[in-house]
């Protein structure tokens, strides 16, 4: 029996291939994100004082933030904050993934624990960073487009494929308790469970629609249309967290639906850095590892076989 259980868990192993773009791409649009987020707002945006805490930026018990490494000065926080969006496009490229994987985590952990952030995406690209590091580290490739054309089968290997794999599962883990936890803590909310939440997130006049939209979202804002949004967000979100359990049939349907939730945020309150870094998530959690982005003509698609793995299979 232990025998069998191991043949199974080889061909798991053998059959699959971690180091594909799928997670490549997930890669280059969280650093990108980042790297936006830097881009467009100052220094004195992310260190200032707030609520709590006096003292800018945020070092207590975190000196390995590289916003900590130079002196508390607007100059210095610049320079380091430019050395970032350069370590996140470097990253962003696919460039050298056993190099980059730790850097582009310890930028993300660097903003989240050292600057003033406010919409949740920092602490998400935080969190699947530091999931993917040993997934890069035991990626063999140059660049994290690369297909690859060659099975190694050495010991070595396979330990290395395990690990990622195992990772991968975690990653995965991870993001459907984000989908879990944000329907079920609505419904301990009393707007959500009247379905009048939309109303009032979406008409609150820091955080909700510009006005450009919001006049002509209005009349469903105020009218019982709104429940409808209000509880097919919630609705929606329990599928997403169900994908987790999904077929591959049904992945591709959440995935789309997921980017169109995350859409609408984003175009709807601004959102734009937080949706980019929930499409990797989803990308990561939805999208089966062998099915490759086809990068030709200006699309991309699912393929019904990753290449890279077939031509490894060939030669095993």
């Amino acid at each position: 029996m232990l025998q069998k259980i191991g043949n199974q868990v080889y061909e798991w192993v053998v059959n699959q291939n971690p180091w594909t773009n799928v997670y490549g791409l997930a890669r280059s649009l969280i650093a990108f994100s980042t790297a936006l987020t830097l881009l467009v707002n100052d220094v004195t945006t992310f260190f200032r004082p707030v609520a709590g805490v006096d003292t800018y930026p945020n070092c207590t018990n975190n000196h390995l933030s590289i916003f900590c490494l130079v002196p508390a000065d607007y100059f210095y926080l610049n320079v380091a904050k430019w050395i970032a969006i350069i370590i996140l496009l470097i990253t962003a490229s696919g460039w050298r993934p056993r190099i980059t994987g730790i850097l582009h985590w310890w930028i993300a952990f660097s903003l989240q624990t050292s600057a003033v952030t406010l919409d949740g995406g920092e602490q998400v690209a935080q969190v699947l960073t530091f999931l993917m590091i040993p997934i890069t580290l035991t990626d063999p490739r140059k660049w994290h487009w690369e297909s690859i054309k060659k099975y190694d089968h050495s010991i070595k290997a396979l330990h290395a494929r395990v690990v990622a794999l195992v990772c991968f599962g975690c990653i995965r883990f991870q993001v459907s308790i984000i989908y879990f936890h944000a329907a079920v803590a609505k419904y301990f909310r009393e707007e959500w469970i009247d379905g009048t939440a939309l109303y009032y997130y979406l008409s609150d006049p820091m955080l909700g629609l510009p006005n450009f939209i919001k006049k002509f979202a209005d009349p469903i804002l105020t009218s019982p249309l709104v429940a409808f949004f209000t509880w097919g967000t919630t609705v929606l979100e329990l599928f997403l967290f169900l994908g987790l359990f999904a077929k591959d049939k049904w992945k591709k349907p959440l995935l789309i639906s997921g980017f169109i939730l995350h859409g609408l945020i984003a175009i709807m309150l601004g959102l734009i850095s937080f949706a980019i870094i929930m499409f990797a998530a989803l990308i990561l959690y939805l999208r089966p590892l062998d099915k490759e982005y086809k990068f030709g003509k200006g699309k991309f698609k699912f393929s019904s076989n990753n290449e890279a793995t077939m031509i490894e299979k060939q030669g095993a």
